[in-house]
């Protein structure tokens, strides 16, 4: 196991409503295929005085903020103060956390936001989990299939030094970003990319495998610690 891309070393469980979820699994992707049957248990015990159901499957508090233009699936929950504007497309499930923001022309597809996140700004998210306030620049998404269909898998560097991969069992996967993780503008993280907490990603990055937290990935073999 490597213990640095476990939930218990991504994510302060504290700040996202899918703690229970998260909690009952040791790698965070595992919690993927199970994102739609939480949403449903847990949107059946939403108190009618708090969340609004505009739909079947779909439940948002009446604090947060939806665009009038923006679409909403099936499976969806939307938390406290979280705001949804123009154009946004979330097909669901999708878990979106108090306070988050997901913006204009941004697409959502069988992820957690913690709270706090921003995807802002034409963002594919798909087969994903965001931690507490991470945020990802215009433009950058999460590529959650292989170009040739095949399932995925983390790569990572043991102590040593020696790569190795860890299958996951899934054909979509597309990023696990710890807690604070900043995306620049325009990144491709592909899939099965693991980013540990507090780490920086260059615009314009192609990203793989995993990054320690408290790293500044600059491009492919540049990644070097935070001061």
């Amino acid at each position: 196991m490597n213990r640095e891309m476990t939930v218990e070393a991504l994510y302060d469980l504290s700040h996202t409503a899918a703690a229970p979820l998260l909690a009952a699994v040791t790698y965070p992707w595992e919690a993927l295929p199970r994102i739609k049957d939480f949403i449903r248990q847990t949107g059946a015990t939403l108190p009618a005085e708090e969340y609004i159901a505009p739909k079947p499957g779909v439940w948002i508090h009446k604090s947060a903020a939806v665009a009038p233009s923006a679409y909403l699936g099936e499976d969806i929950i939307i938390y406290p103060g979280a705001e949804i504007r123009h154009c946004a497309f979330l097909r669901g499930p999708a878990i979106v956390g108090s306070g988050a923001v997901v913006g204009n022309s941004t697409e959502l597809k069988n992820v957690i936001l913690f709270d706090k996140v921003q995807v802002p700004h034409y963002n594919y998210v798909g087969d994903s989990i965001l931690g507490f306030r991470a945020h990802m620049g215009a433009g950058s998404i999460t590529s959650n299939v292989k170009s040739d269909s095949s399932l995925t898998a983390v790569s990572c560097r043991d102590a040593d030094g020696t790569l190795r991969r860890i299958d996951t069992g899934l054909k979509k996967f597309g990023a696990m970003l710890g807690d604070m993780v900043e995306v620049g503008c325009n990144t491709v993280l592909n899939p099965a990319t693991v980013v540990g907490k507090n780490s920086n990603i260059y615009p314009l990055s192609s990203v793989r495998g995993f990054i320690p937290a408290g790293s500044i990935y600059k491009r492919a073999g540049e990644i070097v610690a935070k001061n």
